[in-house]
């Protein structure tokens, strides 16, 4: 099934959170996990091409050589290559840039993310083109939100308002909140109001233009310096931009959004629980992976070994273990969320 729209993948990110399998040279979306053929970056471009033939890729420059050799189908003018990391405001811009120069201004547009977990590609497929074909038919930014499956405290939420179309599911976004406390998320859980706000939204450059005017007079400078600029000037201009999210930038202060609950499973893989999560495992809740590994007594593990050097683990639970050629990492599963932090200490790259 091909839309009538275009896709943008936003590969970007510190490679932290799941350090070391990731690396600030080599950041999460370039992995494959699971023991898939395609790595994520990969798995996100061949869900796009199910949507459309028109695909942009928007990367850091130091990561672009490898997302090229990922990707060697997409044609050279389809990466878009930023001089530095200025959060996905920026990117999106910079996008919105290129695509005004080469495409109609009422075609959709859907920003995607390239280290996102998706299994069910065809409820993928359903719900972008419902999503389409309502930002088409209202001119409107239309989010998707993902089903709680459980009361995670390390993502924002959308609060889903009236119903606009009961057919397509489509309601209106009351409110965006943030990051809440674990008793709030089991509220919002039971509640069956509220959405996961997985970063998903499509409108047009037609809307996107519209919006950034009402309610973000810096982007809206920052893309018409980039629309005007020549090719030479791109990166000096790219890096006076605030380095800015574009949920906070312009996406939650405009006042009628509209959301579409995702009929496909998600899972943004921002630590090494929620990576574990994603794998298979064994009876004992165990995922193990690497040649010289040796268990015992062992539950609820994740244990990930890519050197010759063997790995023994003996009598421990809800941990995470990982030998890599960049550093070892030990530590509690539940406490994974701290290995960004930790990382730091053993990278260049303080930013």
């Amino acid at each position: 099934m091909i839309l009538g729209m275009i896709a943008v993948i936003i590969a970007g990110g510190s490679g932290t959170r799941l350090w070391p399998l990731s690396t600030p040279e080599y950041p999460k979306h370039l992995l494959k996990i699971n023991g898939d053929s395609r790595s994520l970056l990969q798995r996100t471009f061949d869900r796009a091409k199910r949507l459309t033939d028109d695909i942009y890729v928007v990367s850091e420059t130091g990561h672009i050589a490898h997302v090229k050799k990922q990707l060697p189908k997409l044609g050279n003018e389809a990466f878009i290559s930023e001089p530095a990391r200025r959060g996905t405001a920026s990117c999106i811009v910079i996008a919105l840039s290129v695509i005004a120069k080469k495409h109609d201004g009422d075609e959709p547009i859907a920003i995607l993310f390239a280290d996102h977990y998706i299994r069910d590609i065809d409820g993928f497929v359903r719900t972008f083109k419902i999503a389409t074909e309502t930002a088409k038919q209202e001119e409107k930014i239309l989010l998707i939100g993902a089903e709680p499956t459980y009361p995670a405290t390390g993502f924002g939420y959308i609060q889903k308002g009236d119903i606009l179309d009961a057919k397509r599911f489509v309601f209106k976004v009351r409110s965006f909140k943030e990051k809440p406390d674990y008793k709030t998320a089991l509220q919002y859980l039971t509640s069956g109001n509220y959405l996961w706000n997985c970063g998903y939204f499509l409108a047009s450059l037609n809307v996107f233009t519209r919006e950034m005017k009402a309610y973000s007079p810096q982007l809206t400078k920052n893309f018409e310096q980039l629309v005007s600029a020549s090719q030479k000037d791109i990166d000096k201009i790219y890096l006076e931009f605030t380095n800015e999210a574009i949920d906070y930038a312009l996406i939650e202060h405009v006042k009628d959004l509209l959301v579409v609950p995702a009929s496909f499973d998600w899972m943004d893989l921002g630590s090494f629980n929620d990576l574990h999560s994603a794998v298979q495992n064994d009876a004992g809740g165990n995922h193990v992976h690497g040649e010289k590994v040796a268990i015992s007594d062992v539950e609820n593990a994740y244990i990930y070994n890519s050197e010759d050097k063997p790995v023994a683990v003996i009598g421990l639970d809800n941990i995470v273990v990982v030998n890599t050629e960049q550093g070892i990492l030990v530590a509690r599963k539940d406490l994974s969320q701290k290995v960004g932090e930790m990382s730091k200490h053993f990278s260049s790259d303080k930013s």
